[in-house]
């Protein structure tokens, strides 16, 4: 008997070393610093300091990437901006956008254009939104209308609101009256 049960493992030891090993497939080599840590689908941003509301933000689609400390949205971007009364002073669509979340600035890419309270519209393909100063501002091409004048050029700066801006290279018309 125990040379039966002796030879049952031998057998069962050599069968056992001859079968072949199956080795785990191989995943690709995927970088971590380009999968975000969160995802999310038609999201609602809400940007405050010391309290106050300062912008909201819905967008499509979201990332959140920590190690670089940014938000990528996309899908479809728009963000509303409030002053320090709560009142809702304009507001921004575009395609994309990017929130860097140390400071809590903006980029905003692809068809952007802000509206403010007063009807001005300004369009242009890149601005930034400069959390600390509460300034937009891009170094590229703008348009921008007013019921007082029509203008464009390279270069632009403003509060949020549209009503003090600067063009840096400016051409254009006023609207007579």
């Amino acid at each position: 008997m125990r040379g039966v049960v002796f030879t049952t493992l031998l057998v069962a030891a050599i069968l056992t070393g001859c079968e072949e090993k199956i080795k785990p497939s191989v995943l690709p080599t995927i970088d971590s610093k380009t999968i975000p840590e969160q995802e999310s689908w038609d999201s609602h941003i809400v940007i405050s300091d010391s309290g106050l509301v300062r912008a909201v933000i819905d967008a499509g689609y979201l990332r959140v990437f920590e190690g670089s400390q940014q938000t990528q949205m996309s899908g479809g971007v728009v963000v509303r901006f409030f002053d320090t009364d709560g009142e809702q002073t304009s507001v921004l669509t575009s395609k994309e956008a990017i929130v860097d979340e140390k400071t809590n600035n903006l980029e905003a890419m692809g068809n952007v254009v802000v509206v403010s309270s007063d009807s001005s519209r300004l369009k242009t393909e890149h601005l930034y939104w400069d959390n600390q100063r509460q300034l937009v501002h891009t170094p590229e091409f703008v348009q921008i209308s007013s019921p007082k004048e029509k203008l464009q050029g390279h270069g632009f700066e403003s509060d949020q609101s549209l009503h003090h801006y600067k063009i840096f290279h400016v051409t254009g018309q006023s609207v007579p009256q």
